[in-house]
């Protein structure tokens, strides 16, 4: 693998580090601001929902300068978003510095994943792709419970320096290793959204949405679950980031490997088992031993779904893949925003913490009747979802699926 990737795993780790490092320090920062739990909630919600609108709007901005230099730029909002929230004087500043932080999010992914598929042979695409986004579950098992360490002990406004400090490493990373790769001739932004005419996008992003808010809709709120319910104590939600972090890093590989190899049963199962680890999470997280195991599985089985889902609209937008692919990001985070606000419901309703477990399940679940449709269609005789012929600058060139 280039070297090149490492840079891109930098970056990667950092964004990873500011994403979830928050759903630890939920607590402390409620307790800060004098608002509930539900309501700090909204630093989830809110960053995932920047990343949503941020991907297309950051990306097409960035259509007429080289990726290198947009990953740059990136990194640089970044840096400045962690440190708004570093320094933010009341609960509504520290939410416009998640914003402004996530707004990075999801171009930088989405660029950095062409990036990583071009430096690389056509059968280790996926590969790479997982090479990079290494970084961010890697940061689950370092950046998370490092920063989760000592926002409890030391303050959360330290973690979030330290996370702007991480920024800084990526943006020199990435000048000094990753190369300057020229635009691919042709392509211009009517390209690039004629892509979205694919169905077989969209419903790898719907698959996106749903699959991956199935795992947020818990993760959002593992600290008051685990200590209310499991009967952790308050240090134990960092060991416990710990695994779930190990998990990521496991079925992003997992799912690296087989999506260059079985890419829709890769999904079949990592699908099916999230939805079922979820359901049974509900009555698991009564108990410490069980509770832990739910959580890495959670984390490995959420995961193995990114770099199939990643690669299968790569694979659809041929020839035009930034915008589908940062948007794809997008729709991991829409998926995150919607089921963090859809598990704040439940317990705000009072049904309890373990409650956000069976809005996950069943998310999950409608992930996987989508891939067994979008595994239907692209089966069928009578689709005609193949790249439209518009969406690159080989007119009229049909581009067959490449996996079955």
């Amino acid at each position: 693998m280039p070297l090149a990737l490492l840079a891109l795993a930098i970056g990667a780790f950092g964004i990873g580090t500011t994403e979830f490092v928050i759903m630890g320090l939920l607590p402390e920062v409620a307790g800060d601001f004098g608002v509930s739990i539900p309501t700090a909630g909204l630093l989830v919600t809110g960053y995932a929902l920047g990343v949503m609108f941020g991907a297309p709007l950051m990306t097409v901005l960035g259509t007429r300068i080289s990726r290198k230099r947009m990953l740059l730029l990136l990194m640089g909002l970044f840096i400045v978003g962690n440190l708004l929230s570093a320094v933010a004087p009341v609960f509504a500043v520290m939410l416009i510095g998640r914003v402004v932080a996530s707004l990075a999010h999801g171009a930088f992914f989405g660029i950095g994943a062409v990036v990583a598929a071009e430096l690389v042979a056509p059968e280790k695409k996926a590969g790479a792709i997982a090479m990079m986004f290494t970084g961010l579950t890697v940061a689950n098992v370092v950046g998370v419970p490092l920063g989760t360490l000592i926002g409890q002990n030391i303050g959360w406004r330290v973690t979030f320096v330290a996370v702007a400090a991480l920024g800084v490493l990526g943006l020199l990373g990435i000048a000094k290793l990753v190369p300057d790769l020229p635009k691919a001739d042709g392509v211009h932004l009517r390209h690039e959204l004629a892509a979205f005419k694919n169905v077989q996008v969209l419903l790898a992003m719907a698959m996106t949405v749903l699959g991956f808010g199935g795992v947020f809709a818990a993760i959002t709120y593992i600290a008051p679950m685990m200590t209310n319910v499991a009967g952790f104590a308050d240090t134990s939600v960092t060991w416990l980031l710990v695994l779930f972090g190990l998990g990521m890093v496991a079925g992003n590989l997992i799912g690296g490997r087989f999506a260059d190899r079985k890419l829709m049963p890769m999904l079949f199962v990592a699908l099916s088992g999230l939805a079922v680890v979820l359901a049974l999470f509900t009555l698991t997280a009564h108990n410490k031993v069980l509770a832990a195991i739910s959580v890495a599985l959670i984390g490995a089985l959420g995961f193995a779904t990114v770099p199939p889902l990643q690669k299968r609209v790569l694979d659809h937008a041929h020839g035009a893949p930034t915008l589908a692919s940062a948007v794809n990001i997008g729709a991991f985070n829409l998926g995150n925003a919607l089921s963090a606000w859809l598990g704040g419901l439940v317990i705000a309703a009072g049904l309890g913490y373990t409650a956000p477990n069976w809005v996950g399940a069943a998310l999950a679940a409608a992930a996987l009747v989508l891939a067994v449709v979008s595994a239907g269609l692209e089966r069928g005789s009578w689709v005609s979802s193949p790249v439209i012929a518009s969406a690159t600058p080989e007119a009229g060139r049909r581009t067959e699926p490449a996996h079955r």
